[in-house]
């Protein structure tokens, strides 16, 4: 649920979730339906690969937000713990 978070641990941005993506340190992802696809297609591409699910039907704005951040997000990437 994108409620949850503001108190998961997490990265926020394309450079660190697919950092995190590649470490194998994810295990969620959120990609921003309202995103440019070619931020967000490469990011998907590796989560198909790693097996880590994502979710896609949240905007940017409505991710910054559950992000408790003050502009929109195009990615976020719920670490493991």
């Amino acid at each position: 649920m994108i409620t949850e978070l503001a108190s998961q641990e997490k990265v926020i941005g394309v450079k660190q979730s697919r950092k995190a993506i590649r470490e194998g340190r994810a295990c969620q992802v959120y990609l921003a339906c309202d995103a440019d696809p070619a931020i967000t297609d490469p990011v998907a591409d590796g989560c198909s690969r790693a097996g880590i699910p994502v979710e896609t039907e949240y905007t940017m704005a409505q991710l910054g937000k559950a992000c408790r951040i003050t502009v929109g997000a195009s990615v976020v990437a719920v670490l493991a713990e």
